[in-house]
């Protein structure tokens, strides 16, 4: 499953957005490493604005949950499976209207070693450490006690490509990565059968891995630090 991702730094967002054509809605923090369960704010396109860039924070959250309490206890929805996206619960009310584009340039896998307690941990990224997109499915959510109003989302997730299978070699999964000639596509789609064909894996051969540190086992470290990024032998 996608639960570590990087973001890019605000000058590199700044060009992006620049290139693109794209408003930056307000300031944004950028992780070198950064783990869902942190519940972070994250840059995000929705097709509610695809012109904007915003903040939106991982973990959706449906409807029926009213209060920052019960978001800390409810099922961990930080990925979404393309598979049953259409019929689970918490993602049916929203798929068919509410996707979006997590921007990220970078995103973090375990490889389990046969033999070997602990995983290994991979850095996936685009050529040129580009910034690039992953397919979300979101939800306004707002905080019944304090009338805090924000968007929340999912990453979704498909079977793996063939390097994301030999990496991710346990589940065998990868993140839903949307190309920027699909973009569009993605964020109008208004059907269920092209929505289903949008989810597909990239295609092999885009992709770049790297042997880095455990971050997936680094609980209470600071890992937002660029050499957390670095190659490993």
């Amino acid at each position: 499953m996608c639960y570590h991702v990087s973001t890019a730094p605000k000058e590199k967002l700044e060009k992006f957005a620049i290139n693109k054509s794209l408003v930056i809605q307000t300031a944004i923090e950028s992780f070198y490493h950064v783990s869902g369960f942190a519940r972070p704010f994250l840059p995000t396109i929705l097709n509610s604005d695809s012109k904007l860039i915003q903040p939106s924070r991982w973990k959706l959250l449906p409807f029926w949950v009213k209060t920052e309490d019960d978001a800390k206890k409810y099922a961990n929805t930080l990925n979404a499976e393309s598979e049953s996206i259409f019929e689970k619960k918490s993602y049916a009310p929203y798929i068919l209207k509410n996707r979006g584009l997590l921007l990220v340039d970078g995103f973090y896998e375990p490889h389990s070693i046969k033999g070997q307690k602990e995983t290994e941990n991979y850095y996936l990224t685009f050529p040129e450490h580009n910034i690039f997109s992953l397919g979300i499915v979101y939800a306004p959510w707002t905080d019944q006690e304090t009338g805090e109003i924000m968007y929340t989302f999912s990453i979704i997730t498909t079977p793996a490509n063939d390097l994301l299978t030999k990496i991710h070699n346990v589940k065998k999964r990868m993140p839903l990565i949307i190309p920027e000639n699909k973009w569009n596509e993605w964020l109008i789609a208004d059907t269920k059968q092209d929505i289903e064909n949008l989810m597909q894996p990239l295609e092999d051969g885009i992709l770049e891995a790297k042997h880095v540190v455990r971050v997936t086992g680094m609980r209470g470290e600071d890992t937002n630090t660029r050499e957390i990024q670095n190659k490993i032998k």
